[in-house]
């Protein structure tokens, strides 16, 4: 019965291998890692535009990509038609100007972040986005496994910060469906009993019993 009624409310629950990969802190060491590598490539990438004027000052080094990526001969390197459009009317209107200096920051802040593990699911949608953008262009190089690390640690957003700034920000600041503490005076952190008193809660000291939540049957 109480499959009947998980199914008519549409409340599942993931497979327990993998709530232990993407929600449980003791993985959290494997996201540690992978950050770590993709910080540093995307440090090392925007750091080398950043100090290369054909980015910063003119754009002429985006513009140069994008001439690249619309041509059509001896076969397209572009394969929507209405992407190679899109980006033909980037050049029109010399957006390169002053979008390559989007480019260059975004690099440096997705591989801050990531260094830090601060908004870590953020920093790896917005990674991912760019990454999708580079393989809609033509290039290949590392982005087809940045976009799938991207879209792991995407998946995994609740612990692949947990050793970094997410553990304390996640926390304080919470999400768009559940504000954080810091946001919402009467939030719960995990160590509150289930009183609803806030974050000045002070029935722990006062020995209140703790209430489990369990599934309902």
């Amino acid at each position: 019965m109480s499959r009947l009624a998980s199914y008519k409310t549409g409340q599942f629950t993931d497979p327990p291998i993998t709530q232990l990969v993407f929600s449980d802190t003791r993985f959290a060491w494997v996201w540690v890692i992978l950050r770590l590598y993709m910080s540093y490539t995307w440090i090392t990438s925007g750091w080398g535009k950043l100090n290369n004027p054909a980015w910063v000052n003119t754009g002429e080094a985006l513009k140069g990509f994008w001439v690249n990526a619309i041509k059509v001969d001896p076969k397209p390197v572009i394969t929507f038609d209405w992407y190679r459009v899109f980006i033909q009317y980037l050049l029109d209107t010399q957006t390169y100007t002053w979008f390559a200096k989007i480019v260059v920051a975004g690099e440096l802040l997705i591989g801050v972040t990531l260094l830090l593990g601060a908004f870590t699911g953020i920093a790896a949608f917005f990674g991912g986005l760019m990454n999708w953008n580079f393989m809609m262009a033509g290039t290949t190089s590392v982005n087809p496994v940045f976009f799938t690390l991207s879209i792991l640690l995407i998946v995994a957003w609740k612990t692949a910060g947990y050793w970094g700034l997410d553990r304390y920000l996640l926390p304080a600041l919470g999400t768009p469906w559940r504000l954080g503490f810091a946001v919402n005076p009467r939030a719960m952190t995990n160590d509150m009993k289930v009183c609803g008193c806030g974050a000045n809660c002070t029935c722990a000291s006062s020995q209140m019993p703790a209430v489990a939540i369990a599934p309902a049957e």
